[in-house]
């Protein structure tokens, strides 16, 4: 079985979705006294998407790519 890098993608773009709402809801709580929260929460959770999708995306392709903790599975994927 292969998984296509277009899956890895849509993994990411779907967890940091999920996490980014969270993100900005906790900085909104943070900020919420502040008259600029919302403007401050928006920016905290694009700023935090932003990175940790790409970190994510990597950190996810290393895994694919390493044997570690698989019995069976070649090193080269079948390739």
């Amino acid at each position: 079985m292969e998984v296509s890098k277009k899956r890895h993608i849509a993994k990411t773009i779907t967890w940091r979705i999920i996490a980014s709402v969270t993100t900005f809801i906790l900085a909104y709580v943070f900020f919420k006294e502040d008259p600029e929260a919302i403007s401050k929460a928006s920016g905290v959770a694009i700023a935090e998407s932003l990175i940790k999708m790409l970190l994510y995306y990597f950190h996810e392709r290393f895994w694919y790519k390493s044997n570690f903790g698989l019995k069976g599975r070649k090193s080269d994927h079948g390739r």
